[in-house]
């Protein structure tokens, strides 16, 4: 069995969370997604799983049970999470190590966590 599709919830406009996860990752949503539609669809190019935003009714109350761990390709971590923040994530929690290690955790406009570990620099402190 694979996983075709990871879905997300949201009480706003499917197309809005979904405009803001393309942007995130840099992936086009579906050709025809609109707003206003009741889902949107974002396909991976490397046929990974397609993230999927639906309309529901009910808010988000606690901690979310699975997020995405997100890992830079091209930038660093403290650049990611900067050009997230200015996308409309919010900062939760940074939980970077002296060292580099670490992650920092965020959350999407509807409030789905989601952390960005180490991206391209090892020596990156932020």
């Amino acid at each position: 069995m694979n996983i075709d599709k990871i879905t997300f919830d949201c009480t706003g406009d499917p197309y809005d969370l979904g405009l803001f996860w393309s942007r995130l990752l840099e992936r086009p949503l579906a050709d025809d997604d609109k707003p206003g539609d009741p889902e949107a669809l974002i396909a991976d190019p490397a046929g990974g799983p397609a993230l999927l935003f639906v309309r529901v009714e009910e808010g988000k109350t606690a901690k979310n049970r699975l997020h995405l761990d997100m890992k830079p390709k091209e930038r660093t971590r403290a650049q990611e999470v900067e050009r997230a923040l200015a996308l409309g994530a919010r900062l939760l929690n940074d939980h970077t190590r002296p060292d580099g290690g670490g992650w920092v955790t965020l959350a999407d406009p509807e409030g789905n966590e989601f952390c960005v570990e180490r991206g391209v620099s090892t020596a990156e402190s932020a």
